[in-house]
């Protein structure tokens, strides 16, 4: 998955604006274009990291603004924005003009949604935190002028600011009884301290001033160095105590012991509110758990049959819960050494590259990278995950993969991963988006977790296609991580709306899935602090695959498998609806 809030959120923050009437001969088109530039600007000035992200100048010297006054005012200029927008013949807007129509009013309202639930009350989960958001708010920004070191030195001491606002937003959490569980919390504040240095060179941060430009002086060098522990030390530092302290006192009294987003204040349209913006459908949670349980039967089905199979091929002996403890434990499944996981996933993400002209018709010009997570996240961490490239910076896209616990990282499930998080996943869709040239700029930054995380499922049942399975263990590997995602359906809406508790959850997924134990707990704990994201993979990949059957059923012999993948990701991201309106339009053509 994408660990940046602003991604994983997808909404695009715009500020107040003083409207100017368009003039009467205006165009559709001509109107909905000034909205865009409008909105863009002003998104830019209000979201400072993916502005600087974005390669736009003039930015990276800030954090954005969370605060109350900072709330009111994106929640009036939304509602503007889509009186703009409701205010143009949308009919009179051509294929592209009314992709662009459509999309912008599908972000503004569900942004405006957000900010009218106060959202901003819980802005953690166990994956994302805006402390993280800001330590890799300048991560891979190109570095090669002394103003872009000052700039990145004033963000550092935006810190303070920055997180204090959050922590005003989190008390009135507090006080509205709108706050996190209190397991979630209790695996969250150790991270937190652990960004407490005494030695402001040993926080990440200070990782830009190791090696300064050479075209830098030894005093510009010195200065800069010197200016950039005082900033973490003076700034930083203790903006993460007063977050550690907060966490572990105020906040941890706090937090509830219930785990449903249902039994928060206004809890039931909190939980819808997720489901339309991870989902992008509004769906019935009660719908989606019996999805859920349908897709679980189906997929243990196929796992059952693989190992009859290997039982009646001498390979092994024993029924499902012998064959998951058996992966769990065999020492050949597992790396014996960080660099040893690095370097298979990388061997396996070389062997996919080779495979994917044969299923794509246009592929990025940006590369990717295999990198560990860094160490001081990693306990905390997730299996891997996918880091998008800053536009027009110094580094390509990362698959991060998580070399802690190495006895929790089972090699055999890494094709799935790769594929998931690599490619044809993350890194090639969204290359693909932040390169298209026929777009607003709001649309190549644009993340739709139904879209993204379909599309990187989807990817991983492509590899059988693509021949990268190479055994029944990779196999079963790739059919455990589709199982978790459908198991993710039954949990997420089990614990939000269904009155599950969390030992329920541990058990539902460790009886059907190969996962650790340890992945075992920090997924559920994602899923009880993060309401609704989890239901977005497997309910974005039955769309897609949907849309597939009902294309190569239509097309029949004139059905291309590399035309309908590049006819998917060739608006970048979409809520499902419009992908699906998308795709009959290409059927339509291809039929012509």
């Amino acid at each position: 998955m994408i660990p940046r809030f602003a991604r994983t959120l997808f909404l695009i923050i715009v500020a107040g604006w003083q409207l100017i009437p368009a003039a009467q001969a205006a165009t559709a088109a001509q109107q909905l274009q000034a909205v865009i530039d409008d909105h863009w600007q002003y998104s830019l000035r209000e979201d400072p990291i993916t502005a600087s992200r974005m390669g736009q100048e003039g930015y990276a010297d800030r954090l954005p603004g969370v605060s109350g006054k900072d709330r009111a005012r994106r929640l009036h200029a939304e509602r503007q924005f889509v009186d703009r927008l409701q205010q143009i013949d949308a009919n009179a807007l051509n294929a592209s003009e009314r992709v662009n129509w459509d999309l912008l009013i599908w972000v503004l309202k569900n942004s405006t949604e957000a900010n009218e639930l106060y959202l901003d009350r819980i802005p953690v989960n166990t994956f994302y935190s805006f402390w993280n958001a800001a330590l890799d708010a300048s991560s891979g920004l190109t570095m090669s002028q002394l103003a872009d070191y000052e700039d990145y030195i004033k963000r550092i001491q935006d810190f303070g600011r920055y997180f204090d606002e959050n922590l005003a937003n989190m008390r009135v959490g507090i006080k509205d009884g709108f706050v996190l569980p209190k397991i979630v919390v209790e695996g969250i504040a150790p991270t937190v301290r652990a960004q407490v240095y005494d030695d402001p060179a040993k926080s990440s941060l200070y990782e830009p001033f190791r090696n300064l430009p050479e075209t830098f002086s030894s005093k510009d060098k010195t200065r800069l160095q010197k200016q950039g522990k005082e900033a973490i030390a003076n700034y930083a530092v203790p903006a993460f105590d007063r977050v550690a302290t907060f966490l572990e006192g105020d906040y941890m009294d706090a937090a509830t012991d219930s785990l449903a987003a249902e039994d928060l204040p206004g809890g039931k349209d909190y939980y819808r509110h997720a489901i339309r913006t991870y989902v992008t459908m509004d769906m019935d949670p009660s719908e989606i758990h019996r999805i859920g349980l349908a897709e679980v039967k189906r997929i243990r089905g196929e796992m059952d049959a693989l190992i009859t199979r290997l039982n009646k091929e001498g390979e092994f002996d024993g029924g499902f819960e012998e064959f998951t403890e058996f992966l769990r434990t065999d020492p050949q499944f597992y790396a014996k050494s960080p660099r040893e996981l690095l370097s298979e996933a990388s061997y396996i993400a070389k062997r996919i590259d080779y495979r994917l002209p044969e299923f794509f018709g246009k592929l990025p010009r940006l590369p990717y990278g295999v990198v560990p997570v860094p160490d001081e996240i990693a306990p905390n961490y997730t299996t891997a995950s996918y880091n998008p490239a800053a536009i027009g910076g110094t580094r390509g896209g990362a698959y991060w993969v998580n070399s802690y616990a190495l006895d929790q990282r089972p090699l055999y499930e890494l094709v799935a991963l790769t594929l998931h998080e690599a490619v044809p996943g993350h890194h090639l869709q969204g290359a693909l988006s932040q390169e298209l040239g026929h777009v607003p700029d709001f649309r190549r930054n644009l993340y739709l977790s139904a879209f993204g995380e379909g599309w990187a499922l989807y990817s991983e049942r492509l590899g059988v296609e693509m021949g990268v399975y190479e055994n029944a263990y990779q196999q079963f590997g790739r059919l455990s991580y589709e199982m978790w995602r459908a198991a993710r359906l039954v949990i997420d809406t089990g614990i939000h709306s269904q009155g599950w508790s969390r030992q329920q959850a541990l058990d539902f997924l460790a009886d059907n899935t190969s996962l650790s134990k340890a992945n075992v707990r920090a997924e559920v704990d994602r899923y009880i602090s993060w309401p609704g994201q989890a239901l977005s993979y497997k309910m974005g990949e039955i769309k897609i695959r949907e849309l597939r059957a009902a294309a190569e059923k239509e097309m029949g012999e004139q059905f291309d498998i590399r035309a309908f993948h590049d006819a998917v990701l060739a608006n970048g991201a979409l809520p499902m609806e419009m992908l699906e309106v998308q795709m009959e339009r290409f059927i339509a053509k291809s039929k012509s």
